[in-house]
This record gives structure tokens, C-alpha cells and sequence, in this order.
């Protein structure tokens, strides 16, 4: 049995969950998304509980039983709670404007760079720190790495783009005579 999908999903107050043959929708305080109803999969919403199951114990019923378990766990937190990450831009002469939809950076390039983030993710901005939330934890991921990708930290100065917690391994400059 899959450890991860055995777990009940706790559904808070104020949460909706519809299951159909296709998508499963799940409505909150924070907004609405839609996820997959993967096939094969069961998924039964009874006393303020999701349970997820599989019909048998093959290789690809018990990877979609996780699968479809992890993706309704997301959904119930981003429509309650929201995600977020934390970015921290280092450098000499690096700068950060703006917030809301857009952002522009001076990264050390010849031009400023300018980023839009998609419908439903928000990024908020503070000296040096950006943060991005959304209800959708993949897109809210992807936004963050797509922001990073622009000027990825580099091993010697540690001058670019980082997550709040990540740890950049410092490499040792020239060794002079």
C-alpha cells in the first residue's frame, strides 16, 4: 500500500470538493482549482475526509494512487492556506523594482530585465527579496525557478539569484604566488 496515498485528506471548514469523471474541483476562501481525476483511481469525500484508492497492486495503479493523492493534498492547502517561496537577489549594483503582475531587475546586464508573472501568481517585492504566492503550488514553483533561471548564483561571490534557503557552495578564488 502506498504510504502516502493510504493518508486521509482532512477537508477544513469552508472547503468544497466535487468529484466528476473527468477533473476534481476544489473551492475555497482563496480561490478554485481543478485537478485531474486520474483513471483507475477512486476518490470518495465522506466525513469531512478524502479518501484516494486503487483497484489493484500493479506498478502503474500504485504510482497514480500517490500521484492523484499528493495533488488533492495541494489543492486543499492552496485554497486555504496559499504557497510561497522567497527569492534573495546579491550582487554589487544589482536593483529590484516593482510588484503586483510585474517586476524589473538591473542583474548586471547591459538592459533591465523586466518579468510578468502569469494569472494567479502574485509577487511581492522588499529591498532585495521577492516573494511569490499563489493558490497553485506548481505554478507558484515554476514562477520562482523561472525568476531564478534569469541570473542563477554563481560559486565564487555568490553574486545572482537565490532561494531564501538555499546554500550556495563557495568555491576558492585564484591562489595567488
Amino acid at each position: 500500500m502506498s504510504r502516502i496515498g493510504k493518508l486521509p485528506i482532512d477537508i477544513p471548514a469552508g472547503v468544497t470538493i466535487t468529484v466528476d469523471n473527468d477533473n476534481i474541483a476544489v473551492v475555497g476562501s482563496k480561490g478554485e482549482l481543478s485537478v485531474p481525476h486520474l483513471p483507475a483511481i477512486k476518490v470518495e469525500v465522506k466525513d469531512n475526509q478524502i479518501v484516494v484508492s486503487r483497484p489493484n497492486d500493479e506498478a502503474d495503479s500504485k504510482a497514480k494512487h500517490g500521484l492523484q493523492r499528493s495533488l488533492l493534498n495541494n489543492a486543499v492547502i492552496g485554497v486555504t492556506k496559499g504557497f510561497e517561496k522567497k527569492l534573495e537577489i546579491n550582487g554589487v549594483g544589482f536593483r529590484l523594482n516593482g510588484g503586483g503582475q510585474d517586476i524589473e531587475m538591473s542583474l548586471g546586464f547591459s538592459h533591465p530585465v523586466k518579468y510578468k508573472a502569469p494569472v494567479g501568481v502574485n509577487l511581492e517585492t522588499n529591498k532585495m527579496t521577492i516573494t511569490v504566492s499563489g493558490i497553485d503550488k506548481q505554478q507558484v514553483g515554476q514562477v520562482a525557478a523561472e525568476i531564478r533561471a534569469l541570473k542563477k548564483p554563481e560559486p565564487y561571490k555568490g553574486k545572482g539569484i537565490k532561494y531564501a534557503d538555499e546554500v550556495i557552495l563557495r568555491k576558492a578564488g585564484k591562489a595567488g604566488k
